[in-house]
């Protein structure tokens, strides 16, 4: 996460005021995978910003992405490019799955974000097994750190069809500090009642926790073309005041690790969730 001051927005808890989006939980078609790859991939964020990138891609190889999905978009202002890991499907409809894995020198950059970033092989492995009504499109993020370089590339990229064909940008910023959070007042109201209602399902508590006054990420990029957006992330104001991010306590003995398999779990269902309820918030009345 990049940045700007110290003091968070207002806290809101959301979780009871979502009314149910008449989806069945048992109807959601993903295999997460188990609690041991996880933290495994997890705890392979050793390396500097072009090593991470390295093993972002072997480990998307690893989950199934073979060479004819996985490719690398060169950043003209960044040494490393963007990895884009591809899940087929309708390809008139897109929905982004994005996290940097850049990290700043102090500290081991485990929270932020390599936390997110060795999350999406693990989503991708997911969601790969079912035919799919949207095109995923996991995507690893150069150079957030030094003002989301990566993201505000690829967003200026996008064709204005890649823009129209894009119904969700789910980005991932800083997780396992606790239970999952939504920065609510920058995320797109439907996507957001989609997450809390999958979390209520799930079992699994979230709070809305706004961080505007904090700094920003990936996801604003996209909300500068009206591409629906939400970020996830696990902020708050104690964990903020205990300096973690961007510091030498940034390191793997932070995460709590019952609450990032949790926000795996809850990231998981959301995504295969969307594949329905994007496709149909999307279609014309």
């Amino acid at each position: 996460m990049t940045l700007r001051s110290r003091f968070f927005g207002p806290i809101f808890f959301l979780l009871l005021l979502c009314p149910s989006l008449g989806a069945n939980p048992e109807q959601i078609r993903y295999a997460p995978v188990s609690r041991d790859i996880v933290e495994a991939r997890l705890r392979k964020y050793a390396g500097n910003n072009k090593q991470r990138e390295a093993t972002l891609k072997q480990m998307f190889a690893e989950a199934g992405c073979n060479d004819q999905l996985l490719s690398e978009q060169p950043v003209k202002e960044s040494k490393l490019p963007n990895v884009i890991c591809s899940l087929p499907g309708a390809p008139e409809k897109v929905i982004i799955v994005g996290a940097h894995f850049d990290y700043v020198s102090e500290g081991d950059g485990v929270v932020d974000n390599w936390s997110s970033a060795s999350l999406l092989p693990s989503l991708y492995e997911a969601l790969k097994d079912e035919p799919r009504k949207h095109t995923y499109v996991f995507l690893g993020f150069t150079d957030e750190e030094r003002g989301e370089i990566g993201s505000r590339f690829y967003v200026r990229h996008m064709t204005q069809e890649q823009v129209a064909a894009t119904t969700a940008m789910v980005n991932m910023d800083t997780l396992g500090l606790g239970p999952p959070k939504v920065w609510a007042s920058h995320s797109d109201p439907r996507l957001t009642k989609a997450l809390l209602y999958i979390a209520n399902q799930l079992k699994i508590p979230v709070a809305a926790v706004n961080v505007e006054q904090i700094g920003s990420s990936d996801g604003e990029q996209f909300a500068e073309r009206k591409i629906p957006r939400i970020t996830i992330h696990s902020l708050t104001q104690e964990s903020f005041n205990a300096r973690v991010i961007h510091s030498p306590k940034d390191n793997l003995s932070a995460v709590r690790l019952d609450d990032y398999y949790q926000t795996y779990r809850l990231v998981s269902a959301y995504l295969a969730f969307l594949d329905d309820f994007a496709a149909a918030s999307a279609a014309p009345n």
